[in-house]
């Protein structure tokens, strides 16, 4: 066996015989010691990959919750945004609005890059439990802004970095307790953030007109607070604290070494430009240029929301059979062709066909390149750290993404034809660099022997 052959690669190839050999795999690593302070049982790295059991399961369910609140909160902003828009921040335009998503997605995602070392030290628990503390409190702070600044500080830096420390274990966890059924464990994880969306969408659309929007923000917070405990009692790593006794980088450059790692960040960065702008902007053009009723176009975001999960489980069965690569091109690919289409929707049935359609087509887009991402990698100890440096590519593309959308929206004659040839334009882009690493994958990259 190669030196640098990955010893949990999924198969993204979709190569039958890549995956049951990497099911056999097992690497000689010294006597670790398990910390005092960590009492129970991990087991060592070289121990089997599970690939099912209770435990394992029990810690898709745990990450499930913790995207439930992080991407799940993320892709609640819509909501928030129409809201300030139309209410409390009427005075403040909309691309000045959306920074407050787009920074608190930003840091979600850009917080890997520390979050990634520590978790491959094994300091989940203290992610899971700083990310908590973070989190709510944020929410909590939101529920009592009234200015921009405050809203920026609590909902877009406080929230931002609550949910970037719990959204890191949640994948990268997961992804050391599967190898041939990866792609699926990692979908049903991303599916908590659409399930979370569509929720926490609902719950403030309702409770808002009854209870204020003081309140109505403070029940998000405290839904969050009690699934997020749970998952902080169930997680367990698979490595012991001290298995690293090497101190890990936050960057670790090895991983630009890698062709396919490479090709498919940067597909990332693209894609993630335009990805996310259907999620922000749904409900306001529903409400201007389609000229439907404020409670059915918040109904719309939770429509886009349950597709996606959908779209983050039946893919990834796909993916575990014929290769994440090819199935992430393809989902990418026809997301776009969606945003293209939606610039001639003008009715309400219009936009709830598309939102079921984008909704299902770009939760794959979302979930698949963690799969991919941990199949690059040679041992267990470089998947917090690759994964956290890979979701930087996706945090600068949202950051700049929906701020320039927002724009290209002309309000005043509710034309938002340029911003959706944007999104759609920059969605191609990254559909093209994933047709090239599955190219790469399929016909270039020699494959491991067996």
């Amino acid at each position: 066996m190669a030196p640098n052959e990955p010893i949990f690669a999924s198969n993204t190839t979709g190569d039958p015989e890549a995956t049951s050999s990497s099911t056999a795999v097992s690497v000689q690593t010294p006597d670790f010691r398990v910390q005092d302070e960590d009492k129970e049982k991990q087991p060592s790295p070289a121990d089997p990959i599970p690939n099912g059991g209770f435990k394992a399961w029990l810690q898709v369910f745990g990450a499930f919750l913790l995207f439930f609140n992080s991407w799940g909160i993320i892709n609640t902003f819509g909501a928030f945004q129409a809201y300030y828009e139309f209410t409390l921040l009427k005075s403040t335009s909309s691309s000045s609005i959306s920074w407050i998503g787009t920074f608190q997605a930003f840091l979600l995602i850009v917080f890997g890059l520390v979050g990634g070392p520590a978790f491959d030290k094994g300091f989940y628990r203290e992610l899971i439990a700083g990310g908590t503390f973070f989190l709510v409190f944020g929410i909590m702070m939101t529920s009592l802004c009234t200015e921009y600044y405050q809203f920026f500080l609590a909902q877009g830096l406080c929230v931002g970095l609550g949910a970037g420390a719990v959204f890191l274990p949640s994948v990268a966890l997961v992804a050391t307790y599967f190898s041939t059924k990866r792609a699926l464990a990692t979908g049903i994880t991303a599916a908590g953030g659409s399930v979370g969306s569509v929720i926490y969408t609902i719950v403030f659309r309702q409770l808002q007109p009854r209870l204020g929007f003081p309140w109505a923000t403070r029940v998000i917070g405290f839904i969050a607070l009690g699934t997020l405990l749970v998952s902080l009692a169930i997680m367990r790593s698979r490595s012991p604290r001290d298995a690293a006794k090497k101190a890990r980088k936050l960057v670790d450059l090895s991983a630009f070494q890698s062709v396919p790692f490479n090709i498919c960040v940067t597909g990332m960065f693209i894609a993630f430009i335009g990805l996310y702008i259907p999620f922000f902007d749904i409900i306001t053009y529903a409400q201007t240029h389609a000229n439907v009723n404020e409670n059915m176009s918040f109904y719309l975001l939770s429509i886009m929301n349950a597709a996606s999960a959908l779209g983050r489980i039946i893919p990834g069965l796909l993916a575990d059979r014929f290769g994440a690569p090819i199935i992430l091109a393809t989902l990418t690919i026809f997301s776009a062709v969606l945003v293209f289409a939606w610039i001639a929707i003008d009715s309400l049935a219009g936009l709830v066909v598309f939102s079921i359609l984008y909704g299902f087509m770009s939760g794959g887009v979302v979930s698949l390149p963690v799969s991919i991402i941990a199949s690059f990698t040679n041992h267990l100890g470089q998947v917090g750290t690759w994964m956290g440096m890979a979701f930087c590519f996706n945090g600068l593309g949202i950051l700049i993404g929906n701020p320039i959308a927002g724009t290209l929206i002309n309000t005043e004659k509710d034309d938002y034809v340029r911003a959706l040839v944007f999104a759609g334009t920059t969605i191609v882009g990254g559909g093209v660099a994933w047709w090239v690493l599955w190219a790469y994958i399929t016909f270039v990259k020699p494959k491991p022997k067996a």
